[in-house]
């Protein structure tokens, strides 16, 4: 397992691609995403403020700044070693979507959505931004060390991970209405959820179930809660396998805490297989490759790309039911993407197939792929090349 022997899988290399092939891929996609021309970028730098730059990542097709996309931006910087966009984007999450009114129900989480001037959207939160908050910020302060203020990545990380699992349920007026906004952790459960408020506080997104991280919490996090993400990483493991379909490998958006698919009214596929749930199995799969915890994720990765061999590699559609039939057709580079770094767990010969297909993915661009997909194909780049790695805090 990686943890233990610092050893990353490098499935590019595996299928016969050389180091320099591999690392110009990776550089080219990040200057495209981050740096090219306002059709292909989703980096863009804001005001300075006095702790420095600040920058976002934009949702180029819904035209908002999400707590979801800041975080991945500041996991692939952190990985590339690129401190000084990780440093920006950062800080703009610290000045514009942090909640520091101790009054506000929503006080020590961040604004899931902002507008492009920085009003929130809504001043609610979504754990899954949060969740890669706290292990980017881990990994900064293992990759750069800590600085002063808000470049105290550790603090910074303990601080929202507490949050995250002992917010207090608070009620009161936000821009869109009275709400109640509790604890991201559904305790007795020891699972994320969906929300921390309203409905979506009483059921689970199997895509943000990341045992490969609370491992690194339960080692590195607060010393009161590190028994706590431990056993949260075994109920995660075991219910990729409740939420999975027994035959196809796929898994819903949304699930109950038992692992039966959610029907929304906001999301007509949330008990479908659709764009949350793509990176299902990017999860178990990394968490494979880190811990070794759980064989079964080796089978899971197995069904999963026999099911979508089944349906052509190169055609296959972007929202399924869990049984299989198509529900939206299209060829989307995130799926792509996410089904190829579950070749880090899988271990028939298709996996390579997968990885194939990845990297003959051209890089995400235009409205509607290049801020998703584009995330998405990075971070799974990262993953497939070994160069996505733990980097332990320093204190």
């Amino acid at each position: 397992m990686a943890y233990a022997t610092k050893e990353y899988r490098n499935l590019f290399e595996e299928n016969g691609h050389s180091k320099k092939a591999i690392n110009n891929k990776i550089d080219s996609a990040f200057t495209q995403l981050f740096y090219g021309t306002t059709l292909q970028k989703i980096y863009f730098t804001d005001e300075k403020n006095t702790n420095g730059k600040t920058a976002y990542v934009l949702d180029v097709f819904n035209k908002d700044i999400r707590s979801e996309g800041i975080s991945y931006g500041m996991m692939i910087t952190v990985q590339l070693d690129k401190k000084d966009e990780f440093d920006a984007i950062w800080n703009y999450a610290v000045s514009r979507m942090y909640i520091s009114d101790t009054t506000h129900p929503s006080a020590g989480y961040f604004a899931w959505s902002l507008k492009r001037d920085g009003t929130p959207n809504s001043e609610t939160a979504a754990p899954d931004g949060k969740e890669y908050f706290v292990m980017a910020l881990y990994f900064a302060a293992g990759r750069w060390g800590n600085g002063k203020g808000i470049y105290n990545y550790k603090a910074w990380a303990d601080k929202i991970l507490t949050a995250i699992r002992h917010h207090p349920l608070k009620t009161g007026l936000t821009k869109q209405g009275r709400v109640t906004v509790g604890p991201m952790i559904k305790e007795e459960k020891k699972m994320i959820r969906f929300v921390p408020t309203g409905s979506g506080a009483g059921f689970s997104d199997p895509s943000y179930h990341l045992p490969h991280f609370y491992e690194l919490w339960a080692r590195w996090g607060p010393t009161a809660d590190r028994a706590f993400w431990a056993s949260a990483a075994d109920t995660s493991r075991m219910y990729f396998h409740k939420v999975t379909h027994p035959k196809s490998g796929l898994a819903p958006d949304y699930a109950h805490f038992d692992g039966t698919p959610v029907i929304t009214t906001f999301n007509p596929n949330s008990n479908n297989f659709a764009y949350d749930s793509w990176r299902t199995a990017m999860n178990w799969s990394v968490d494979w490759s880190w811990w070794q915890k759980d064989v079964g994720q080796k089978d899971l990765s197995n069904k999963l790309q026999t099911f979508f061999v089944s349906q052509d590699i190169g055609q296959y559609g972007n929202v399924f039911t869990l049984d299989g039939q198509v529900v939206e057709r299209g060829h989307t580079a995130g799926l792509v993407a996410t089904n190829a770094t579950a070749s880090l767990a899988a271990t028939h010969p298709l996996a390579k197939d997968f990885v194939d297909a990845l990297w003959e993915q051209r890089v995400p661009q235009g409205i509607g792929e290049r801020y998703y997909s584009g995330l998405l194909y990075l971070m799974s780049l990262l993953h497939c090349s070994g160069k996505f790695q733990i980097y332990e805090p320093r204190l």
